[in-house]
This record gives C-alpha cells, structure tokens and sequence, in this order.
C-alpha cells in the first residue's frame, strides 16, 4: 500500500488542518503532507470561516479517502485502536465525542473573533462578549475534563483526539493573551510542549506572509 497522504493548508492559519494533522501524529501514522497554499482561493475561504464545507484536511490511505476531521479521528481510532485517540470506557468514549462535537461545529464566535494565527502575538487584546462567552464555555470543558480523568491531557494519560480538536485554540489563547486559571495555563503549556506541537508551530513560524485578512484583530 502506498504511504498514507494528508492533504492541509496553512500552518499558521490552518485550525482544522492542525486538528487532522495532530490527530494523524497522535495515532502514530506513517504519513506525507500535501499542502495547498494558503493564497488558493478555496482555502482562503476556508480559514476565513466564508466557506460551509471544510475541504481540509483530507487523509488518502489506500483506497480510503476521509475529509471531515472528526471522521478522520474515528477512521485512525478504528485503524490505530492502541494509539487511544479515544478512550476504552464507553462513558468517556461518548463524553469525548461529545466534546469534540461541539468543538465541530460550535464557538463560531470566538473562532471568528480569535483566528488562528501562531506567529502573532496581541498582547492585552480585547475580547468581545459574544467570544468571551465561548471562552469560559471551553474553560469549562477542560476544567471538567482534567478533574474527571485525571489529566495531564483531557482523558487522561495521553493526549487524544479530543486534546487534538482543541489545539488550535491553545495556540489562539496565547496569541490573543486570554487570561486563564492555573488549570488551564497549565493544559496549554503541556499542548504545546508536544513534540508534534512543537514541530507544527516551527513549520508555521517558517510561512511567509500570505494572507494579509488574517493578521487583522477581528
């Protein structure tokens, strides 16, 4: 079988390309990249949230090919079941989906108002209330999490796909200067002590400045 493909867009701005690509990381799989410029017009859309369909990131293993990045979390689970993406007890199994649900398809607002964007760094920017709202709904999910399982990661042990859906906003939180508690200053310092973390945000920090919309504070 030829090596697996995950197709992805910017590593600065890419929230949903980081999710696949971490989760692939996370999972142990033995992948190349293809990516697509961040100046193409359907992954400008995309990452400036104009677009209803999410085309990134794309895994092509064999003759699967999966494109929704909780679908892909579930494939590498199905495929990779040791690596534990997801947890084994079924409570926590569907506690994780739950999650990582509303991460899918929720906190529009603070995704909007906060976008993605490592190599930034607004200090002391001001969060509106629609987003903030958001903010403290996800301070809540990690606090209730990591007094659940036990942390370090949000199901325990090792990090999984839910740890994976909220990366993106780790790295958001400390561009855009979020004040968090203890518990959480914490969770984000472990996220980007990964080594896979580290090794996306460096490949980010190498991107040359293309998409002149997203270095706005908006």
């Amino acid at each position: 079988m030829a090596k697996p493909v995950l197709t992805i867009s910017s590593k600065n701005y890419g929230a949903w390309s980081l999710r696949g690509w971490l989760m692939c990381r996370l999972a142990g799989l033995d992948f190349s990249e293809k990516i697509i410029p961040p100046d193409d017009p359907a992954m400008k859309a995309e990452m400036l949230l104009l677009s209803s369909s999410m085309l990134v990131p794309s895994l092509q293993h064999g003759s699967v090919k999966v494109w929704d990045t909780l679908a892909i979390g579930e494939y590498l689970n199905e495929i990779k079941p040791k690596a534990g993406l997801l947890p084994e007890e079924v409570a926590a199994r569907a506690h994780c989906r739950a999650i990582c649900g509303e991460m899918h398809s929720g906190f529009s607002s603070m995704r909007g108002a906060l976008p993605m964007n490592i190599k930034a760094h607004f200090k002391s920017f001001k969060v509106w209330s629609r987003a903030q709202s958001d903010i403290d709904r996800i301070v809540a999910i990690w606090r209730e999490c990591l007094k659940a399982y036990g942390g370090p990661y949000l199901f325990g042990k090792l990090p999984g796909m839910a740890d994976a859906m909220y990366a993106p906003v780790v790295t958001r939180f400390l561009s855009y200067d979020v004040a968090l508690d203890s518990t959480c200053a914490a969770y984000c310092k472990r996220v980007m002590e990964l080594p896979a973390m580290k090794e996306w945000v460096a490949a980010a920090k190498q991107e040359p400045e293309e998409i002149d919309e997203l270095d706005a504070e908006f």
